[in-house]
């Protein structure tokens, strides 16, 4: 079994500098594309914010365990 050099190299090739390129560049746009949204999300919902005052309003009507608790939360947002 004689051993044989492997010739065929390529620098420029998928396993290369081209192929850390594209990962590099996919790895980028993603991260683009997911701060650009999240940032997009929070300005959407910056303007949406919970009200508390439901909650801090009247706890005293407020017992360890009861079905009528749920009315003392949060309210959904608008």
């Amino acid at each position: 079994m004689a051993v044989t050099e492997n010739t065929n190299r390529n620098a420029f090739g998928i396993n290369g500098i081209l192929g850390m390129l594209i990962a590099t560049a996919l790895l980028l746009g993603i991260l683009a594309f997911l701060v650009s949204n999240a940032i997009r999300i929070e300005r959407a919902e910056s303007k949406h914010f919970y009200d508390p005052a439901p909650i801090v309003s009247n706890l005293d009507n407020v017992k360890m365990i009861s079905k009528d608790n749920a009315k003392y939360g949060f309210v959904d947002a608008k």
